[in-house]
């Protein structure tokens, strides 16, 4: 099926319907689909160009004007070609020998076989342990639990991503809406009557799988995104620090710890916008009780969250999709069946939960979905809660013939476990959109699939404290980025294990802050907490960089708008804009934030200086010491403790937020700075920064601005002229601008002659 002139679409079949004529993940450009699911055949939302089929003999092609398919008949074997300098390429092929399972011949499930190359380079699966390039490993994408995984070697982890993007002389990306448990051995296996081959091992559902070619990898990858939805555009205060830790929900006095912690904060200047609050609130004893409320710990919850809010901190309640059998309200739920029933019984389904057993909600039970979002509303948001953190979401249902609803067509859970995770978070964001309309949602989720970047932010899970951890995260992370899942970030210091010493505390904070999501959260095996201040001989470098992750917010956002608007990704390998350099695909601890900002990271103990390697075809200015490198080559930087570690490209312009009282706790945004990283040459270069309120809905009525910069560089001045656009009027009181490489040259500011210092102010205009 011919979709797009890059994207075609095989569908095979078992009989003459679907095994699931739903989907849920395919959401062509869209912002959601219903509850119930799209239309599988449903193709309205693509273009359907033209295209041209000839059948010659045995074999059939299809054809656009960039992508061709020809099809063996007999054998059932496929063979892609793109278009390069008007001739037709090869670029991808199922294998020689048997391909497909369409005769039943390779066992139960759905297969496909496709020929590999040991030049082949494979990204994405997602949410992955060990290194960026998938090449040469069998992984399984199932949604686990994996708490204190290995960084290197567990899997699967918590997330379900059926796609992956492969590079060597063309590009192109492989899409399976499926979701039910799969294999992707990516050259693990070998056979020698096969060659060298790869597959695809679903247990159940169609074969249907989407061939996406490209230019490069972020054209595959933009075209990934655009096909399972946009990515939701969260409220300014989500993407600064939230606190958490499960110690203090756990704990008997939690409301005074909750307390103390807002103190400890303001008393040690720590900027924080959020506090996640661990499930502890629900406990009635030793277990966890979604909805309850346990008022030993906290005896006013309303006016805690209400002196958070006056604080200018925002809470965010842990919440999880099954019952505990001696839950308050499990009977209520077996009732009303809104759990999902066992193979032959009409009784809940039983699993295991949290020390206990228990049994999942079905949220493709209408009854389901509208009883969630009651008590979303009624227990959480009338309390002062502002997000939902959708939690243990994993749907572990080791049946596969265990019953759901449907919605109205009763189906096994084989095919359907990521979807209940989806239509978790689909309940919670309609609960909170329904309670406060005029303020943005924001939630998070912990697994997921395609199109989560829909509803909610994420984090890789319940990771272990190691320097190996710090190392390997980075490479998970830029793993879920290249597979579309832009907003994320880590628990930074280790959720499990004991406490991390100061040094990989302070180095896992250093490479933090410069992730969407950035989150201080444990358990620890040692009974400690990680907090900001738990070092007090770091306390002033961890401030420092705490308060530059709160001035780094305005580039931030303006990513995140990037990944909404235009699928960009925020979080990046240095080979992602620079695919020409071989040495850039070497896996690296080295990442890139936007296009702009590459992050160093001190990844080993009593590491005092890094060679990093700086892309060619640009030039590089550290942050820290303002000295400006060649790229292609590696440099020795210093890596001190107490500065953020980065490089700005040359003409760039990094916007950061000028914070009112030096920084600090409660800290806002009073101007905005601007650094210019000049070229030191004859050459221009312009940027544009997105803003708007940061909170409410207004931004989609177009009340929003771009800051327009555009700068001209002579060998003796620097011209640089800004505007403000749009209807949006920032709540700033003057513009600073800061210039790198300067060089003692004359700056003209919109035409006027600037004073000699450094950093130059005007009023907003």
């Amino acid at each position: 099926m011919v979709l797009e002139d890059t994207v075609f679409r095989v569908l095979m079949t078992t009989g003459d319907e679907l095994t699931t004529p739903e989907t849920w993940m395919i959401a062509p450009g869209l912002e959601d689909v219903p509850f119930e699911g799209r239309d599988r055949l449903d193709v309205s939302p693509f273009s359907l160009p033209d295209y041209s089929a000839c059948q010659d003999g045995d074999e059939l092609a299809l054809e656009t004007e960039k992508l061709k398919v020809v099809i063996r008949l007999s054998e059932l074997k496929l063979t892609w070609f793109e278009k390069k300098h008007d001739n037709w390429v090869q670029v991808a092929a199922d294998r020689d020998t048997v391909s497909y399972n369409h005769k039943g011949d390779l066992g139960d499930g759905v297969y496909h076989y496709m020929s590999r190359s040991s030049s082949d380079r494979y990204y994405g699966l997602g949410e992955k342990t060990g290194d960026l390039n998938r090449y040469g490993r069998r992984y399984r994408m199932k949604n686990f639990d994996p708490m204190g995984y290995d960084p290197q070697h567990t899997d699967p982890l918590y997330k379900h991503i059926p796609f992956y993007m492969v590079k060597n002389e063309s590009t192109y990306g492989v899409l399976y809406d499926n979701l039910s448990t799969s294999t992707f051995d990516m050259g693990n296996e070998m056979d020698n009557y096969h060659g060298y081959y790869r597959y695809y091992h679903a247990e159940g559902g169609d074969l249907d799988y989407y061939f996406i070619s490209g230019t490069s990898l972020r054209d595959v990858l933009k075209q990934y995104v655009w096909l399972t939805g946009k990515t939701i555009m969260g409220p300014k205060w989500s993407l600064g620090y939230s606190g958490s830790t499960m110690t203090y929900t756990d704990a008997d006095d939690a409301q005074d710890q909750l307390y103390q912690f807002i103190h400890d904060c303001q008393t040690y200047d720590i900027p924080c916008d959020s506090f996640q609050l661990s499930s502890g609130y629900t406990s009635i004893g030793d277990k966890r009780y979604v909805f309850n409320w346990n008022r030993d710990k906290f005896p006013d919850p309303k006016k805690l969250f209400q002196d958070f809010v006056d604080a200018g901190v925002r809470l965010c309640a842990n919440i999880k999709p099954a019952m505990l059998i001696d839950h308050p309200l499990y009977e209520e739920g077996k009732e009303k069946e809104l759990f999902i029933k066992q193979a032959k019984e009409d009784e809940p389904e039983l699993i295991q939960f949290w020390d206990e057993r228990g049994s999942y909600l079905d949220f493709t039970n209408p009854a389901t979905i509208d009883w969630w979002k009651t008590k979303v509303k009624e227990r959480l948001l009338s309390y002062g809660i502002s997000s939902t953190w959708n939690d243990n979401n994993e749907y572990e249902i080791w049946d596969n013939r265990a019953r759901i609803h449907g919605f109205g067509q009763e189906r096994s859970i084989r095919e359907y476990r990521p979807v209940m995770t989806l239509l978790m978070m689909k309940a919670s964001l309609e609960a909170q959109k329904e309670f406060t309309s005029s303020e943005r949602p924001y939630l998070i989720s912990r697994s997921g699939c395609p199109g989560m970047q829909r509803y909610a932010q994420t984090w890789t899970g319940d990771n272990r404290t190691s320097w190996e951890t710090l190392k390997y995260n980075i490479r998970t992370g830029v793993g879920l980025s290249l597979s579309g899942i832009y907003n994320f970030g880590h628990d930074v210091g280790g959720f499990a294990g004991d406490a991390p010493e100061p040094e990989l505390f302070v180095r896992w904070i250093q490479n933090g802050i410069f992730h969407p999501r950035f989150t201080i959260h444990s358990w620890n095996d040692d009974k400690t907490v990680n907090v900001p201040w738990m070092y007090k001989e770091y306390l002033s470098d961890v401030s420092g960089l705490m308060t530059f992750r709160a001035r780094l917010i305005p580039y931030i956002y303006d990513l995140l708008h990037q990944a909404s608007e235009n699928n960009e990704p925020m979080v990046k390998p240095l080979f992602f804009n620079y695919e020409d350099d071989e040495e850039a695909y070497k896996e690296s601890d080295e990442f890139l934030l936007g296009d702009d900002v590459l992050v160093v990271t001190a990844t080993e103990k009593d590491m005092t200086q890094k060679s990093v390697y700086l892309p060619e075809g640009t030039s590089w200015i550290y942050y820290l010491t303002g000295k400006s490198y060649r790229g292609g080559s590696y440099v020795n930087v210093d890596l001190p403790m107490d500065q953020p570690l980065f490089f700005m490209k040359e003409g760039s312009i990094l916007p950061l937020a000028v914070l009112a009282h030096d920084g600090g706790f409660g800290a806002e945004e009073v101007d905005r700075e601007f650094t210019i990283n000049l070229t030191n040459g004859h050459t221009s270069f312009e940027r544009r920064f997105y803003d708007d309120d940061g909170l409410t809905q207004k931004y989609q009525d177009g009340d929003y601005c771009y800051f327009q910069l555009k700068v001209e560089e002579t060998p003796e001045t620097v011209n640089l002229h800004y505007t403000v656009e749009g209807q949006y009027t920032p709540a700033l009181q003057k513009l600073h601008f800061t210039f790198n490489n300067r060089n003692g040259r004359q700056v003209f500011i919109n035409g006027q002659e600037a004073e000699e210092a450094d950093t130059i102010k005007r009023d907003l205009e």
